[in-house]
């Protein structure tokens, strides 16, 4: 099967008719109804998805088979992928999330920092989680252009150049 890339997630139901609240994690929010169907994150489960109407926070959508608010309930939390192939190719200074996760981070005298445990958002702009040994708890590390100057997906690493008293 081919790499999955998580591209939304069901928030619960949305009204009594059966609709869900979706949150999408694509560019394009609503870029996600072209990719569907969506599978799970096992990919065994198929879920074909219609958009119904923006709300707050994302869209009401349709799944099919989904006719009932216990229904939609019961996917709360689920969280939908698409294959890479399906997705389009990124330019070169962007990365899916996936690709991030699990490379090694060096500062730029070639020490090992620590591995991206996570890509996080809290609002104004993409944070690298950090863990590693050498590290007491997580760090959060600012994902721009001044603070990660190099990332090598070929190579498996990311260079940083991490604010002064982050480390």
């Amino acid at each position: 099967m081919d790499e999955l890339i998580c591209v939304g997630a069901i928030a619960g139901s949305y009204g009594v008719r059966g609709e869900i609240r979706l949150k999408s994690f694509c560019a394009v929010p609503e870029e996600i109804e072209d990719y569907a169907p969506l599978l799970s994150e096992d990919g065994q489960t198929r879920y074909a998805l219609t958009l119904t109407r923006p709300v707050k926070n994302g869209f009401a959508a349709r799944l099919a088979g989904v006719e009932t608010k216990e229904e939609a309930d019961a996917l709360k939390g689920v969280q939908l992928y698409a294959p890479r192939d399906r997705l389009p190719s990124l330019p070169n200074d962007e990365y899916y999330h996936a690709d991030l996760m699990g490379l090694e981070v060096y500062d730029t005298g070639g020490t090992l920092l620590g591995t991206v445990k996570s890509v996080q958002n809290h609002g104004a702009a993409d944070l690298l989680e950090l863990q590693g040994p050498a590290l007491k708890g997580t760090v959060l590390l600012p994902f721009t252009l001044a603070a990660v100057p190099t990332v090598d997906l070929d190579q498996g690493r990311i260079i940083a150049d991490p604010p002064e008293g982050l480390f």
